[in-house]
């Protein structure tokens, strides 16, 4: 939104309003996390597919009294409004997708009457004009279900410069944490368990070299205490802490203390969010070996990719920055640079959505 602001357009936020009720557990957000908690998940489902009416009620009286031009949509699941909206006042609709979310529910936390869900998804991904997926590997998902390539265009994540400038030191940064003369192995955002934290808890344990390591993680999540009882159980509870939740514009400067960023375990069709901040602060990026990885990173120069399936893949590209201060020093000097030569700002994309919406606008008036 800011970045289309930047570029002079007008931009109306129209969803619903959890103001007061944000979760800082990586949950849903208040009445939301109680529906999905007491009803029944057929219940729920259909819910979910009624919200539709609701959310298509405030939508077009936002269009009528904002009157825009275009709309731009983030995709949920059983999220009609958008379409129907699009239909009803004739205006191009460019739809932002993260995930397969019908597949994605499914397989995480589970998911009644699939077959709607996935009906519903094809549909509305099919209906929108553009379709921005945020990787090549969903972008082939999305023409598996019947988008045409020609209504695809890639939009990975990206960040905002703003945030990356009057940064503290990476020396000033671990002073003001207490972490001085140590070499720091960092993670943002929530943990969970499939992060596996816990190996690189149980690798700096048996790490026998020269530095002295401590593990950083900005944020919290439902996996800490796993983590914090590891480290007890290894005898390095002092090696490891984390900073609890921080505020978005705060996580820059606190991981500017990073010698070393983890980029975990992730779906294949991500952009992780974290991994752009990263290359942001030019810090020394350890990451799975990974087709959406690879639309990003180059390995050994921008980026250290470790085989996600071999047994001690992480911990071998562990070995390999720690022990190697050339290595680190030499990706990481890489890195800073990737954010502007593949022009990966928000206002950069701003552009790309922007030129997209022109171009749809000039197809109407033919």
């Amino acid at each position: 939104m800011r970045g289309l602001q930047r570029l002079g357009h007008e931009v109306e936020l129209c969803g619903p309003d959890f103001r007061g009720s944000r979760s800082h557990t990586g949950h849903s957000p208040g009445w939301v996390g109680l529906l999905k908690k007491h009803l029944p998940k057929p219940l729920y489902t259909l819910a979910e597919l009624g919200y539709s009416i609701v959310a298509y009620r405030q939508l077009a009286r936002t269009i009528r009294a904002f009157q825009p031009d275009v709309i731009y949509e983030r995709y949920n699941l059983f999220e009609l409004s958008g379409i129907w909206a699009k239909n009803r006042f004739s205006l191009p609709l460019i739809l932002e997708v993260n995930a397969p979310m019908a597949r994605e529910r499914q397989q995480y936390n589970g998911l009644s009457m699939p077959w709607l869900a996935r009906w519903t998804e094809n549909w509305v991904w099919r209906k929108a004009d553009q379709v921005l997926p945020i990787t090549r590997v969903l972008a082939d998902e999305l023409e598996q279900c019947g988008v045409q390539p020609q209504q695809i265009t890639i939009v990975p994540n990206g960040i905002n410069p703003d945030q990356y400038e009057g940064l503290p030191s990476i020396e000033a940064a671990k002073r003001l944490l207490g972490l001085e003369n140590r070499l720091v192995i960092g993670f943002t955002g929530f943990v969970r368990e499939w992060d596996r934290l816990d190996r690189v808890v149980k690798w700096m344990a048996s790490y026998q070299g020269k530095e002295t390591l401590h593990l950083l993680v900005v944020g919290d999540g439902p996996a800490r205490a796993e983590i914090e009882a590891c480290a007890h159980q290894y005898g390095i509870s002092d090696q490891v802490s984390f900073t609890g939740v921080v505020k978005r514009q705060e996580v820059p400067a606190a991981a500017m203390a990073f010698d070393i960023a983890l980029q975990t375990a992730l779906v294949p069709y991500a952009s992780p969010l974290c991994l752009f901040e990263y290359l942001a602060l030019g810090k020394a990026i350890l990451a799975p070996d990974q087709p959406n990885h690879h639309e990003i990173l180059r390995d050994r120069i921008d980026a250290l990719l470790y085989d996600p399936e071999a047994a001690h893949g992480l911990e071998q590209g562990l070995d390999a920055l720690v022990n190697n201060i050339e290595l680190r020093n030499d990706v990481a000097k890489h890195a800073v640079h990737v954010i502007a030569d593949k022009k990966l700002t928000w206002t950069d994309h701003a552009r790309t959505i922007e030129g997209l919406f022109h171009k749809l606008l000039a197809q109407r008036r033919k």
